[in-house]
């Protein structure tokens, strides 16, 4: 028996004025990466595709590294996923950057996600145990970045993705089997110190086309799925409140880049059904992200829901001191996912501390109370205390 991971488990569920005709979720492969690992994002809303350069960019917008403060940096997150349900389940990820050159233009960067879903006990069609395994979903990274101008920069990632989600009944045997993939990113950051009255302020735009590339295929390629591509839009102001107190106010949307897999009930008959199911499987990624646009069954109007929306907030005292709220939306047709997230960080030399705590105000949601720990070394920072 294959365990196959096609959709989040935040829409498992629906509020009960959701018409089950009309509840249509947008399916993936490798959902994991998804996920927000640092605590940051996850406390302004899950987003980070404009707000400053910090060491975990690597996952909002690679091309932010070009204009980060510091030579270098390494962080650590972890994120025990769906504690509500179960206790082993975690998102594991590392990130770091390190920037090259004489000019202080171009970074290089890198970073590793472990997703395990912890211990499942697999059966027979009788129901008698025949193992314990232990599925999980790995990714690994490497990007480049650099500035194009004083204010614009851009940005490349290239991922290898390894999904190993359970036993494979078409080897004949019980040994584990997993799915490979690879995917790019392609990222754009602009930013600006535009004078409002006699405060110096800062816009920034940010753009992020995330896994771009190969479908995964899981029970030996007869049951490919795309990967979780997506878009995002996000834009950042901050403006001084005082002296050493600043205030960061930033939207974003998003949108996966994949097409609706076919419903029996969007067609009059099974053959029609299962042509369209077909022409779905051989589907190739490219076309898929051309055909997100316009392939939604209730048209225009379920286009639109597809998008996501957060809005947060941050303030900083002297860059040692954060606070942060955001809101996360997804249509309830979509997933429903709904949830507000709220969080603090520390910053004391060389070493700052991330922590985050999501509220869901979808009933009985199994994202609610939600933590994400991130701790970050500014590894320039640190050579030169070494250096004094």
């Amino acid at each position: 028996m294959a365990l196959m991971l096609t959709t989040s488990v935040a829409t498992s569920w629906a509020d009960d004025d959701i018409k089950n005709d009309e509840f249509n979720p947008i399916t993936t492969g490798v959902t994991s990466l998804s996920i927000t690992p640092d605590a940051r994002g996850a406390s302004m809303g899950d987003q980070g595709a404009a707000t400053d350069p910090d060491v975990n960019s690597q996952f909002w917008n690679p091309s932010k590294y070009a204009f980060a403060y510091s030579k270098a940096g390494v962080s650590i997150s972890y994120t025990p996923w769906l504690r509500k349900l179960v206790n082993d389940i975690f998102l594991a990820n590392l990130s770091g950057y390190w920037k090259i050159g004489s000019g202080d233009n171009q970074a290089v960067s890198a970073s590793m996600r472990y997703f395990s879903l912890g211990e499942i006990n697999s059966t027979d069609d009788g129901g008698n145990a025949m193992a314990s395994i232990n599925p999980f979903e790995v990714s690994v990274d490497v990007g480049y970045s650099r500035k194009l101008s004083e204010k614009f920069s851009m940005g490349v990632a290239l991922r290898y993705i390894y999904s190993d989600l359970g036993y494979s009944s078409y080897s004949g045997t019980d040994q584990t089997t997993g799915a490979s993939a690879f995917s790019a990113d392609i990222s754009g950051y602009f930013t600006t110190y535009p004078m409002i009255g006699r405060n110096e302020c800062q816009w920034s735009l940010g753009f992020n086309l995330s896994n771009i590339g190969s479908k995964v295929s899981y029970n030996g390629g007869d049951d490919p799925a795309f990967l979780p591509a997506n878009m995002k839009l996000g834009t950042a102001f901050t403006f001084p409140l005082a002296d050493y107190h600043n205030l960061t106010i930033s939207a974003e949307a998003n949108k996966l880049l994949v097409p609706a897999r076919p419903r029996l009930t969007n067609y009059e008959n099974q053959e029609e059904y299962e042509q369209a199911l077909q022409d779905w499987k051989d589907m190739s990624s490219i076309t898929g992200i051309f055909k997100s646009f316009s392939d939604a069954p209730g048209g225009f109007k379920e286009e639109l829901r597809e998008i996501m929306f957060s809005v947060g907030a941050e303030y900083s005292y002297n860059q040692q001191f954060f606070l942060r709220g955001g809101f996360f939306n997804e249509n309830k047709y979509k997933g429903n996912r709904k949830y507000f997230g709220l969080g603090a960080g520390f910053a004391l030399n060389v070493i700052k501390l991330d922590a985050a705590y999501m509220i869901a105000t979808a009933q009985n949601s199994p994202l609610d109370q939600t933590l994400r720990f991130t701790l970050s070394f500014d590894m320039d920072g640190i050579r030169n205390l070494f250096n004094k």
